[in-house]
This record gives structure tokens, sequence and C-alpha cells, in this order.
């Protein structure tokens, strides 16, 4: 090699890394998918559902709240679903009514990963809180006898707080893992009405296999660990049922869990299909996993519990009854 090619090649290596950076440029803003079609159905359809999902979970919350016979903690716990069903659907159900209404379709870097840091924590505390649920309504067929003395009020606020703690503390993980993804685009447009793991994932520029091993290691420990400790604690529960020798009493004490095993059916079903289940499906697919993984469980969670729960519709009625006649009267 000359001398004249060893400085050609120190003025032109520059030049390449330059070249590399720019081609690894730092997003000012993802684009998100848009309801083009029929953005005025769409708008009024996820309105209703918006406000379903706060008009019934704030209800549930509250009466639980003022009501004195509910202040049990398979009740507690509830409160702690529908808050955090309040939270969940609002991390992403304004910003995609804004996009619809607006046809804005922007979403800024910063609050895309504070989007997705919000997201991924209060589904991981559903996940976990859900197996708290669980281990409640095991408690209280298995082992009725001690169930006030187990399930006392400090393991409860206990347990409601590790259930947020541990949603919170694994969504770092993630959130860091994502933020330090490189894209190609100062505006990178984004396959998802929402930001979330996995479709950032799919249109960054850089290796993306320490951010998919993480995403999948941490889905089965948080999403099917508790799943599976369900599962467990329902074959006891279903066993003891069933060895119950009044019709009533069995009856009776499946009631008290069916709700919440159509919510964990639903939740959990969702969700590892969206994060852990098989790739390859249709991105359309994908997507509607995603929004029923959002929109569906804090949807139907205060219909479920309501309809199925005679405790819940009494201090319903009673409360609404003192309401109205001290509106009306």
């Amino acid at each position: 090699m000359s001398l004249s090619d060893v400085y050609f090649l120190s003025f032109q290596m520059p030049l390449i890394e330059s070249q590399k950076r720019e081609n690894q440029t730092t997003v000012r803003n993802f684009l998100l998918l848009n309801f083009s079609d029929d953005w005025v159905s769409i708008t009024i359809l996820f309105s209703i559902i918006y406000c379903s999902i706060l008009v019934g979970n704030i209800c549930i919350f509250a009466i639980i709240r003022l009501e004195t016979s509910l202040h049990s903690p398979m009740y507690f716990f509830l409160s702690n679903l529908s808050l955090l069903d309040i939270c969940y659907s609002s991390t992403t159900l304004p910003v995609t009514l804004f996009n619809c209404v607006t046809g804005n379709k922007k979403i800024s870097f910063g609050k895309c990963i504070a989007q997705l840091y919000l997201f991924v924590s209060l589904g991981g505390a559903e996940c976990i809180l859900l197996a708290v649920m669980a281990y409640d309504r095991f408690i209280a067929i298995c082992n009725p006898l001690h169930y006030p003395v187990v399930m006392n009020y400090k393991l409860c606020a206990s347990l409601a707080a590790a259930s947020w703690l541990s949603g919170f503390l694994n969504s770092i993980l993630h959130t860091v893992m994502t933020a330090n993804l490189s894209f190609c685009q100062s505006e990178q447009s984004i396959n998802h009405f929402y930001c979330d793991v996995p479709p950032l994932i799919q249109v960054a520029c850089n290796s993306t296999i320490t951010s998919k091993i993480l995403l999948y290691v941490v889905s089965i420990f948080l999403g099917f660990t508790p799943f599976l400790y369900i599962v467990i604690s329902y074959v006891h529960i279903i066993s003891m049922i069933l060895k119950i020798k009044s019709s009533d009493g069995r009856w009776k004490a499946f009631s008290t869990c069916s709700s919440h095993l159509i919510v964990v059916t639903l939740f959990y079903g969702t969700a590892n299909f969206n994060y852990v289940g098989p790739s390859g499906y249709p991105l359309e697919v994908e997507r509607l996993a995603s929004l029923l993984y959002s929109i569906l469980t804090p949807l139907v969670n205060p219909i479920i519990y309501c309809l199925r729960n005679k405790e819940v519709k009494g201090a319903l009625k009673k409360n609404f009854r003192r309401f109205y006649f001290m509106t009306y009267r």
C-alpha cells in the first residue's frame, strides 16, 4: 500500500463512520397507524368503550370503598384491579382517539417511551394481581378456618403493593432496552396503534437479539409463571369444591371463583398470544390481539364482576337509590 493510499484511507474512515451514524439517526417522532378508512365510526366506538371502562371501573372502585360490607380481602383486590384497569386503558385509548380525530399520527420519542413504560408496567402488575387474587380464593376455599388470620389487612396491602411494584420494576428493563435501540429515520413508522415493545423492536436498525430474548424470557417469567400458579391453585380449589356434599354449597363456592376465572382466561389468553405466542400470524391478527389485550379486559371486568356478584349488585343498587333520593327528594 502506497503512502497516498494511507492518506486517502485516513481521510475516508471518518467519512465512513459518519455515514454509519447518519444511517442510525436520532429518532424524533414515531408515526403510529391510523384508522383512516372510517375514522368517525372508530372514534365513536372507542369513545363509548373508553367511557364504559372509566364509568364501570370507577363505580366498582367507589362502591367497594364506600360499602363497609365489601371491606374484605377479595373486594380489596378487586378494587385494585379496577384501579389498574382505569390506568391501563388510559395509557393507550386517549392517544388512539386523538389520532383518529386529528389525523395526527405523530408521537414524540419521549412520549412513546413513557407510554411504553406505563403500558408494560400496568400489564405486568395485572398479571401478578390476578395470581394474588387466585391465592386469596385458594385460602378462602381450601383453608376457610384460617382465612381471616392468614389474609389480614397487612398481608393484603403487601401483596397488592408487591403487584404494582413488580410491574413497574419489570418495565424498567424493557424500557431501557427499547430506548437504546437505533432507528434509521428521524420519523420512524410503527406498524401499531400505540407504542409497545414488539413493534418497536421490529423497526429497529441495529441488532435486536438481546431485546427479543429479554422480552421472551421476562414474558415467560411474568406472564406464564403466574398463569401456571393460577392453574395449580384452581386444580386444588375445584377438587375441594367437588368434595362439598351440598349442591348449594358447591355452587356458592364456585360462584366466588367463576368471575375471576373468566377474567384470567381473557387476560392471559390475549396477553400470551401477543408476547409469547407463536410468530408468523398476519399483522392484522397480531394488532387485533393487542387491541383485545389492552381494551377487552378493562371493559368486561366490571360487567363480569357486577353481573355475577350479588353483593356488588346489591351495594350498587342501594347506593344508587340513596343518591337518587338525596338528589330528587
